[in-house]
């Protein structure tokens, strides 16, 4: 996402049905001195079809104007309704988003199944593997 002031909100919200937990990591780039720049997450039980999303109580990190080019991560454990969304507030100055990954853990049945669309082929879960060749 190019440099801006302006709040970056996705179109989509993460489905954390089946999981017990998801990460956010947001990949920050430049950020002009006196930039206001945070990230929060929002949950919703319909993807904001009939119930908006809202904020997640003490979910707001704030990122300082000089920590460009760094990760910032929010985990929500057991979230309390179906989806997610990280929220990236930009104001006053430009800030920089690379990207932002979502990364669900504690399936709550085993193997779960990856979404072709987005999972490379090939992709692995590995569980005290051996040494050989990979």
């Amino acid at each position: 996402v190019a440099a801006g002031a302006t709040v970056i909100t996705p179109s989509a919200g993460v489905d954390v049905k089946g999981f017990d937990s998801c990460t956010f990591i947001a990949a920050l780039g430049a950020i002009v001195a006196g930039a206001a720049t945070s990230v929060e997450v929002h949950q919703s039980s319909d993807d904001g079809v009939a119930d908006a999303y809202s904020a997640l109580l003490a979910s707001k990190v704030t990122v300082a104007d000089d920590q460009d080019n760094k990760l910032v991560f929010v985990e929500v454990t057991r979230p309390q309704k179906r989806y997610l969304k990280l929220i990236v507030n930009r104001a006053t100055q430009n800030a920089t988003l690379d990207g932002i990954v979502a990364i669900l853990s504690g399936p709550q049945a085993a193997p779960p199944t990856h979404d072709s669309a987005t999972v490379i082929s090939g992709s692995k879960l590995m569980h005290a593997p051996a040494e050989g060749t990979p």
